[in-house]
Parts: structure tokens; C-alpha cells; sequence
């Protein structure tokens, strides 16, 4: 498949998967030192959400505009651990010409004057957008290289903390390799590292597989805490439309299990299409 996020931006798998960033980014800031997020596949870094792209698939209006419009209200748990999300994108969602913030510019609203950003983006549309959009952020640097090459030359970082976030657009069909072999190159030099992958769900047999091999090589560098999280709006099918995604974790938050038991619900509720709607949380 093709995962251009342009076209699918605002739609049910960017809420999850930056819904999940933010409750990430919110624990790393909890301590005072510096920490860096480094995100393999970034993007234009924000979105015109009336511009062709978006409006030819008009996911988000099913995506973040159903949230942002859902009729019954969250619960208090639901929401404390929405607030921080919402709180980046309302405003970007307000007047006559909505945007949608993804993971750069959420990265850039709820990070620290002390922390760092590295974003990677090859595609040079998407690199030149970013560079427009936070290029005089001292915090930020924007560098138009291959993601996975990225990710062998930026970890770890000076900090020795912070995430990694693999989110590739999954236009060749070697992609879930590409991913383990930048994943295991991670892990060897930055075994204590956050990371989180994002991964679209239609076929099951593809996505088992991928869990195998991954949990090998979380399994051989020692790592002792490892989650996937699954939210699907319809029964995921081979040869129909995205309805399912994933993210796999690898050294989450000790409060990311708890907090996705209280989220993940709620948001297949939100964004459910059919009876077959549901969520999945596991340890590796």
C-alpha cells in the first residue's frame, strides 16, 4: 500500500498513533533533563485539511473531525489523557481553513526549550514543507536523508533519552525489512531507547510475521518490556480500505499499558464503522 500522509492526514490512525506519542512525550517530560525524539519518516510536519490531498480522501472527517464532534462525552479518565493531544490540535482545526498538526508539529508544541527534535523526511516536497514550517525552531533539525539511513547515523543520542518514531508511507513491499533491520541497528547502539512503530493492518499473516521476527530481536538485545497496541474500525481485509493499525513499542512507559486499557476502548467506540470494531493490547 501507499501511506502518503498528506492524503491521510487527520484520519482514525494518526489519532491513535499521536494520541499514544503524546502520553509518551508527557512521561519523558516528567524529569527535568533534556531527552530527543528522532522520527525516521516525518512528513510535511502540518496539513491543509481543505487542500486537494486531503479533501480527495476526506479521512479526517472521520478521523479527528468525528472526535472532535462525538456526541456522548468522554469519561474524566478519557479525557485527562486526550487533553494534552487536543490541547496542539484544536487550534490548528479552527477557522475557515482547518490544518492538522502531525507528529513534527505535535513534537515541536510539547517539547521543552532543553529537549531536541531530528526529523528525516526524503521525499523533498515533504522535506522542503517541513523546513517551511519549523525550520527556525533552534530546537529542530531537518535533514532530506533516507529514514533507515537516519536511523543508523542519529542513535543514540547525546541525551540518552528520548524516542524513536518509525512511521514509513509502506510503498514497497520490503518495508516490515527495512523496518526490523533499522530496528535492530537501533537496539545495538540504543538498547534503552523508546521506540514506536507504526504499521497499517490488512493482512494478518504479513503483521504475525512481523510480530515474530520483531519479538526475536527485542528478545536478543535483552529488552524485557515490549507492547502492541491494535485498533481496527472494521474487520481488516487484504484488498479493501485501511481500517486497522498497529504500533509496536519497544521500551514503553511503565503507565502506557494502563493508560491505553483506558483509551483504546473509547477511541474504537469513537471511530467504529461496523459490530467488527475492536482493539488489541499485548506484550511481546
Amino acid at each position: 500500500m501507499n501511506y502518503r500522509h498528506a492524503f491521510h492526514a487527520g484520519n482514525f490512525a494518526d489519532v491513535f498513533k499521536h494520541v499514544v506519542e503524546t502520553r509518551i512525550l508527557a512521561y519523558l517530560a516528567q524529569k527535568p533533563t533534556a531527552f530527543r525524539v528522532i522520527e525516521t519518516h516525518a512528513g510535511d510536519g502540518i496539513y491543509d485539511l481543505s487542500g486537494s490531498a486531503a479533501e480527495k480522501t476526506a479521512e479526517w472527517r472521520h478521523g479527528i473531525g468525528q472526535l472532535i464532534s462525538r456526541k456522548a462525552p468522554a469519561s474524566a479518565d478519557v479525557q485527562a489523557l486526550l487533553d494534552p493531544y487536543l490541547a496542539v490540535v484544536n487550534p490548528h482545526l479552527a477557522g475557515a481553513s482547518p490544518r492538522y498538526p502531525g507528529s513534527p508539529a505535535l513534537t515541536a508544541a510539547l517539547l521543552r526549550r532543553q529537549d531536541r527534535m531530528i526529523f528525516c523526511e526524503a521525499h523533498p516536497d515533504a522535506a522542503k514543507a517541513l523546513r517551511a514550517y519549523l525550520g527556525r525552531d533552534k530546537r529542530a533539525k531537518i535533514i532530506a536523508i533516507d529514514g533507515f539511513m537516519g536511523l543508523g547515523a542519529y542513535v543514540p543520542p547525546i541525551e540518552r533519552r528520548g524516542l524513536v518514531l518509525i512511521d514509513p508511507p509502506y510503498e514497497v513491499k520490503d518495508e516490515f525489512a527495512l523496518i526490523l533491520a533499522g530496528v535492530e541497528t537501533s537496539l545495538r547502539k540504543w538498547p534503552s531507547g523508546i521506540t514506536m512503530i507504526w504499521f497499517p493492518i490488512k493482512d494478518r499473516a504479513i503483521v504475525t510475521r512481523f510480530y515474530h521476527q520483531l519479538g526475536g530481536l527485542i528478545a536478543k538485545a535483552g529488552i524485557k518490556e515490549a507492547l502492541r497496541l491494535e485498533l481496527w474500525i472494521d474487520e481488516p481485509n487484504p484488498d479493501g480500505p485501511l481500517v486497522g493499525n498497529g504500533l509496536a513499542l519497544i521500551n514503553p512507559p511503565y503507565v502506557l499499558e494502563a493508560e491505553a486499557r483506558i483509551l483504546l476502548p473509547y477511541l474504537a467506540g469513537v471511530f467504529a464503522v461496523s459490530k467488527n470494531a475492536g482493539h488489541a493490547i499485548a506484550k511481546f
